[in-house]
């Protein structure tokens, strides 16, 4: 069977000594258009506009920072706390989603203490563009060569040159479409509920759809960690589950305080 052999050059163009990687191009694509569909909420809502620009910022040393710490705290502990200048050495690669969504989450209540925007409110609007800039940053993931789909003897499999002969599933497509298409369901939810009281509901159902696909997702995966916590799951599967129940949680409680308003 014929599989596709990919082989592109992780850099995207380069000007002597400065170079550009397919990654960090996808990276500022994520928040070009993470920006565009904020834009896009704050005039349909009669906001502010230029309070975005702030937003932005927090947005994007949180999903830096967060993702960062993430991925050295969590996949690979023992080598960053005996190396802890490592950590800072974000070049190398290194990001882990869940710490992105820990780091975004704090500040967000931050910048809601500044800006004096509720905090649910916040988490409404901010998670559909989230869904759309993981997108991006999959499709990042996929010109880099990395975050690598088990073997596969199926018609979707891929050669990694660059990393071995084997077709493996480009999981990181697979990842890249789910987003993408949580991104569209959540922008029609919002769509029909940001003029009702339901508070919670769209943060709520994007991170419990979001990480039901990462959990699912990790079966097609090689495993990230560098140990093994001798469980079936794996550590991205372990740490999705939480941030699933959270979002049902976020689901139940809004549409409890929807009622509760409704009859009275």
């Amino acid at each position: 069977m014929q599989h596709l052999i990919w082989n592109i050059d992780p850099i995207f163009i380069e000007f002597g000594f400065l170079k550009i990687r397919w990654y960090g191009l996808m990276f500022a694509i994520a928040f070009a258009l993470s920006f565009m569909t904020m834009q896009w909420m704050y005039k349909r809502e009669g906001k502010n506009i230029e309070e975005l620009d702030t937003l932005l910022w927090y947005m994007a040393v949180a999903t830096i920072v967060g993702a960062r710490l993430g991925h050295t705290l969590l996949y690979d502990p023992a080598y960053y706390l005996s190396h802890p200048l490592k950590i800072l050495a974000i070049w190398e690669g290194g990001l882990a989603s869940h710490g992105a969504t820990v780091g975004i989450i704090f500040a967000l209540y931050l910048y809601g203490r500044r800006s004096g925007d509720s905090f649910i409110w916040l988490l409404d609007r901010v998670s559909i563009p989230t869904a759309l800039a993981g997108a991006c940053i999959r499709i990042g993931n996929f010109f880099n060569s990395e975050i690598l789909g088990i073997p596969t003897d199926s018609a979707f499999g891929v050669v990694f040159a660059r990393v071995d002969e084997l077709p493996r599933h480009p999981v990181q497509l697979y990842e890249a479409a789910s987003y993408l298409l949580i991104y569209l369901i959540s922008i029609q939810l919002y769509k029909k509920t940001s003029d009702k009281p339901l508070k919670g509901l769209v943060f709520g159902c994007f991170i419990s759809m979001l990480f039901s696909a990462r959990f699912v997702l990790e079966y097609f995966k090689t495993e990230q960690a560098m140990y093994d916590n001798g469980l079936m799951l794996n550590t991205g599967q372990l740490l999705s589950i939480p941030f699933v129940l959270v979002g049902l949680g976020f689901i139940v409680w809004s549409l409890r305080n929807y009622q509760a308003k409704a009859v009275r």
